[in-house]
C-alpha cells in the first residue's frame, strides 16, 4: 500500500508527488494522458520570485523591460518578467518524482471509497490503486474534491497567438504585462463595460507572443470576442499576423469557493482553490506551498491508526491554515469590487496599483504578505487612488460584505 495517491500530472501533479517523496514518503501516481505530453498554456512568472526558491533555471524567457499601458500611459515596472520553460519544468519536476520512486500510472479514476485505514480508487480499466490518502491534483474541475457552488463563477479568459508579424507588436526585448489602451475598439465595444488587455512578449528571431486577455468576469468572456478584439488591436497599428505558430486558449476560474476541509481527499493546485483572486497566477504558488502540504500530511501518517479523514484534514489544514484563509477572503473581496469597475476605473486602479512600493504590489500579487500587511497595502492604495476608484471601494452591493466579514472572523 502507497502512502500517497496522487491523481493529475499537470504542474500541480507533479510539484506534489515531488514534494511528498521528499518526505520520504511512498508515493503513486495517477494520470489521465501520457505522463510527459506536453501542456497546453503558458505560465508566466517574476523572475525574482524563482531566484527565491532557487528554481530560475526552469525560466525559458525573462525580460527586463516589463511594462503596462493604462490611461496615462507607460508604466515601468522595472522588475524582470518570465515564462516558464514548460519542458523544462516538467523535466525537472519528473526527475524528482523517478529520485523518490513514484509510481505512474496512466488511467482514468472513476470511483472512490474510504475505508477505515485507506482509501482506494478504482480506474475505468478496473485497476484499483491503494494509499492512505489521496491528493486530487487534476485542476479546476476535479475528479473526487467537492465544493459548494453558492454564487456565479468568475473566470478570466484569454486568446492568444505565437507567430510572425507584418511589424513587431512590441518594442524588441520587451514583454507587456498589461495594455489597456481602447482606441482601436469599436464604439459599442467601448460602451460595454468589458475591459481586456493586451499580454504580449519578444520571443526573439522575429517570434512574438499576443494575448488579448479579460478580467475575471461571469459569465466568461468569449475566445470569439477576445479574438476579434486582438484582430483590431493590431489592424490598428498596421500589423498583420504573418504565420501563427501556435493558437492558446485559456479558460480558469478566479474566485472558485474553498472546498470543504472535512472530505477525506486533499486537493492542490485548482482542486484546492489555489489560483490567486486578483491576478491569476498559480504556478508560482504551487512551487511555494507543496512542502507546506506535503510535510502536514506526513506529519499525519506517522499515526499508523489515523484514517484518510483524518490525514486529509491535516493536509488542508497545511494548505490553508487561518493566515492564508484570511488573506483568500480578503483577496476575493478585492476581485469583487475589481469586477465592478468600468473601463475607466480599471486603468485608474491598475495606475494606482503599480505606484504602490514594488515590494507591496510584488507581494500582492505573489501572495507574500501576512494578512497585517495586506490589509496595510489596501488602505495604502486607498489613499492614493482617485475619487472614482475611492467610491468604487466604498460600494458594498454584492458579496463584498459576507467576504469582509469572513476576513474579520475565520
Amino acid at each position: 500500500m502507497f502512502d500517497a495517491l496522487v491523481i493529475g500530472a499537470g504542474p500541480a501533479g507533479i510539484i506534489i508527488a515531488a514534494a511528498l517523496s521528499d518526505q520520504g514518503l511512498r508515493v503513486q501516481g495517477l494520470t489521465a494522458t501520457p505522463l510527459r505530453a506536453t501542456w497546453p498554456n503558458t505560465y508566466g512568472i517574476w523572475r525574482d520570485e524563482l531566484e527565491a526558491l532557487g528554481l530560475e533555471d526552469l525560466l525559458g524567457y525573462a525580460w527586463e523591460n516589463c511594462v503596462s499601458y493604462f490611461s496615462q500611459g507607460e508604466v515601468d515596472h522595472q522588475r524582470a518578467y518570465g515564462l516558464l520553460d514548460k519542458t523544462r519544468l516538467q523535466n525537472h519536476f519528473l526527475t524528482l518524482c523517478e529520485q523518490g520512486q513514484v509510481d505512474w500510472r496512466e488511467g482514468m479514476a472513476q470511483s472512490i471509497k474510504h475505508l477505515a485505514d485507506h482509501s482506494c480508487v478504482v480506474t475505468q480499466a478496473g485497476e484499483e490503486l491503494v494509499a492512505r490518502v489521496v491528493i486530487d491534483a487534476t485542476g479546476h474541475k476535479p475528479v473526487f474534491v467537492e465544493r459548494e457552488y453558492t454564487y456565479p463563477i468568475a473566470y478570466q479568459a484569454a486568446y492568444g497567438v505565437v507567430g510572425k508579424f507584418s511589424k513587431p507588436p512590441v518594442e524588441p526585448g520587451q514583454s507587456v504585462l498589461m495594455d489597456f489602451r481602447r482606441e482601436h475598439l469599436t464604439a459599442a465595444d467601448q460602451a460595454q463595460n468589458l475591459p481586456t488587455f493586451l499580454y504580449a512578449m519578444d520571443f526573439g528571431e522575429g517570434v512574438y507572443f499576443v494575448e488579448e486577455t479579460s478580467l475575471a468576469a461571469a459569465p466568461a468572456v468569449s475566445f470569439e470576442i477576445l479574438q476579434r478584439r486582438l484582430n483590431q488591436r493590431l489592424a490598428a497599428r498596421g500589423i498583420e499576423i504573418l504565420e501563427e505558430h501556435e493558437i492558446e486558449r485559456c479558460l480558469f476560474p478566479m474566485n472558485l469557493p474553498l472546498p470543504s476541509f472535512d472530505q477525506a481527499v486533499v486537493g492542490f493546485g485548482g482542486s484546492a482553490s489555489m489560483v490567486h483572486p486578483a491576478s491569476g497566477y498559480s504556478v508560482g504558488a504551487q512551487l511555494r506551498r507543496a512542502t507546506d502540504l506535503a510535510q502536514a500530511i506526513a506529519t499525519a501518517l506517522q499515526n499508523q491508526q489515523a484514517s484518510p479523514q483524518q490525514i486529509a484534514k491535516a493536509g488542508w489544514q497545511g494548505l490553508w491554515p487561518k493566515d492564508r484563509l484570511r488573506k483568500y477572503y480578503l483577496y476575493r473581496f478585492g476581485l469583487e469590487k475589481l469586477m465592478r469597475f468600468d473601463a475607466t476605473q480599471v486603468n485608474h486602479h491598475f495606475e494606482s496599483f503599480f505606484s504602490l512600493p514594488q515590494e507591496q504590489w510584488a507581494g500582492f500579487l505573489a501572495d507574500g504578505m501576512t494578512p497585517a500587511e495586506l490589509v496595510f497595502a489596501m488602505m495604502r492604495l486607498f489613499t492614493i487612488a482617485p475619487n472614482d476608484v475611492r467610491w468604487g471601494l466604498m460600494q458594498f452591493p454584492g458579496e463584498e460584505a459576507p467576504l469582509f466579514w469572513k476576513f474579520l472572523t475565520v
